[in-house]
Order: structure tokens, then C-alpha cells, then sequence
């Protein structure tokens, strides 16, 4: 029976937190047995639209908070036991293909085997994805069938799609990535996935209460 919570993570390949975020995912799926729904959305579009900017520039020039920003990933990562992580030195990549490609699979029913060649090929083996020949041959090496793929990833409806749930990430209150939403209750980071899973048992439970 399909759980009647609605629970999202919306992401872009181009944040390191949203890659580290969803590492945390499976977990709370197996303890909870609620489905998330991955939404791809433009996080250069969310900055334009909120007047956001990524850490990686909000930092910068600031005494103290980049080290502890760096610390605080480091406790996450070792709470988690991720391995696999790299930083990416082509950083920060322009995720334009990458999304629409994100759009494209979960249309063309690729995502999952798409969603894991893009992290792995952005935060595991890092490459400059934004490079047309590299992105193909990074698919490729993956055995994605990325020709067909990027050819759907220029359709109209693609882009649109792309375009209306980032504006509707905006609309809801999203200003960055990752972000959450369980119900109608928004959480934003990495940092907040424990609380993502409380919303959730407290949500579920105020269901069935409800039902009974």
C-alpha cells in the first residue's frame, strides 16, 4: 500500500551536500518504509530566483566559518562511513546537461542507473561534466545508453519540466540544495536528514491516528 505522505528530495548534481545527503536515504526508506520522490531541480536557477549564492562563493573571505564549514562535512562523512567521496576539482560544474539528462531518465523510466552514474561520475571518479565529450564518454563507460538520452534531454517538455519544478521548489520556499520537503514541512541541508525523519514518524503517526 502506497504510503499517503508525499516525501521529496530535491536535487542537483553540482551541490556536494545533496550528494552526501542522499547517502542517508536508503535508511531512513528501510526504517520508515515511506518512498522518497527525487526531484531534479536547477540549483543555478534557485540562486537567481532567491538572490542565493553556493557556499563555495558565500564563504569565501570569511576568518573561521569555511574551516568549520569543512569540519562539520567531516563529522557528517564519518557518521555516515562515506567512503567513496571526492571533491571535484572542476568545481563549481554548470549541471544544465546533467539535469536535463535527470529529467530525461525519469521520463524515459533510466533514472536510478542514471542517477548513480552522474554521482559517481561528479563526487566519486570527478570529472568536468559540463564538457559535452566528457559527459558522453562518462555515460558511456557506465553503460548508459547516453546518445538516446541526450537526445530526449533537448525536448521541449524536458526543458519545461526542468524549469516549472524549480520554479515550484522556489514558490514552496527551497533557496538552495538539498532540500526537503516532507508533507508541507521544508528542510533544508545535510544536516537536517534526522530531522527529515522525525517529520516523517510524527506525520505518519498523526495519519494513522487520524484514520483509526
Amino acid at each position: 500500500m502506497a504510503s499517503p505522505l508525499k516525501v521529496e528530495f530535491q536535487f542537483d548534481f553540482g551541490s556536494p551536500n545533496a550528494y552526501l545527503a542522499e547517502v542517508a536515504i536508503p535508511g531512513i526508506e528501510k526504517r520508515t518504509g515511506v518512498k522518497f520522490d527525487y526531484v531534479p531541480v536547477l540549483l543555478g536557477g534557485i540562486y537567481k530566483a532567491t538572490g542565493n549564492m553556493s557556499p563555495f562563493d558565500s564563504l569565501r573571505g570569511i576568518k573561521n566559518k569555511p574551516e568549520y564549514n569543512q569540519l562539520e562535512t567531516q563529522r557528517f562523512i564519518k557518521k555516515h562511513n562515506i567512503t567513496k567521496f571526492k571533491v571535484n576539482p572542476f568545481f563549481p560544474v554548470n549541471t544544465l546537461m546533467l539535469m536535463r539528462g535527470a529529467v530525461a531518465a525519469k521520463m524515459e523510466g533510466m533514472f536510478e542507473p542514471y542517477f548513480r552514474a552522474a554521482y559517481h561520475h561528479m563526487w566519486e571518479d570527478p570529472k568536468k561534466m559540463d564538457d559535452v565529450e566528457t559527459f558522453k564518454a562518462a555515460f558511456k563507460s557506465s553503460g548508459i545508453d547516453v546518445d538516446k538520452l541526450f537526445a530526449r534531454a533537448q525536448q521541449d517538455d524536458v526543458k519545461k519540466k526542468l524549469i516549472d519544478d524549480t520554479t515550484d521548489a522556489v514558490n514552496r520556499g527551497a533557496f538552495g540544495s538539498p532540500t526537503f520537503f516532507v508533507g508541507k514541512e521544508m528542510f533544508f541541508g545535510k544536516d537536517q536528514v534526522r530531522d527529515v525523519e522525525d517529520s516523517i514518524i510524527e506525520q505518519l503517526g498523526a495519519a494513522k491516528a487520524k484514520s483509526a
